[in-house]
């Protein structure tokens, strides 16, 4: 099944509401840049880790939305869509050589070009490669998505981030925690805009250095 064909009709009940760069300073707000840099590199370094949220895709067109659970190895990945009201539900796993899509009409897809199969596919452009570094909140591969310009704002923790086209917005990001911890703050709630495209994501738990 085309993996539109089943996020769009939970979009109604689903839609949610509403490396390491040098730091920018947001306007009016102070930055303390040794801290921001400190914390870049903590979260540019957390290479294991899974996710379980909410996510919700648009291309101008059409939208919809569902749940969304991801592990991350390195530079392999699995991700896991699925839409509670339809039931119905995708797989994406690869890693830097190439991706496998499950769960579309036709049977599984294999692509070494895993979002121009996606956009083939679904419909959707969700830039998955980079967006596992802007889910932390630091910024892709240079070499790859060239410079990442980064705003900082509350707590020396990004509040907007521009990569090769994509605008990266961080509305939330997890509570400090009330005593030092080794893990991370990790971003709650962003949305990855482009053009029309656009991707929405709220994290309900992140599971830092663990993965399946």
């Amino acid at each position: 099944m085309r993996a539109s064909a089943f996020l769009a009709p939970v979009l109604a009940t689903l839609l949610l509401a509403g490396c390491v760069s040098q730091p920018t300073r947001a306007p009016q707000v102070p930055v303390d840049e040794a801290r921001a840099q400190a914390q870049d590199q903590v979260r540019a370094n957390l290479r294991d880790w899974s996710l379980s949220g909410r996510i919700a895709v648009s291309n101008g067109k059409q939208g919809g939305s569902g749940r969304i659970d991801w592990q991350q190895s390195n530079d392999r990945f699995t991700v896991s869509l699925s839409a509670p009201v339809t039931r119905q539900s995708w797989r994406l796993s690869g890693d830097d050589r190439g991706a496998r899509l499950e769960g579309i009409e036709g049977g599984p897809r294999e692509s070494d070009d895993v979002e121009a199969m996606l956009v083939q596919t679904t419909g959707w452009n969700i830039p998955v490669r980079a967006l596992a570094d802007w889910v932390r909140g630091v910024g892709a591969d240079a070499d790859r998505y060239g410079p990442a310009q980064i705003v900082y704002g509350a707590g020396d923790r990004p509040v907007r981030l521009v990569q090769a086209g994509w605008t990266i917005d961080y509305a939330q990001w997890q509570a400090e925690p009330a005593e030092p911890a080794s893990a991370p703050v990790l971003p709650a709630r962003l949305t990855a805009t482009r053009g029309e495209a656009k991707v929405r994501l709220i994290v309900d738990t992140w599971s830092p250095g663990e993965t399946p």
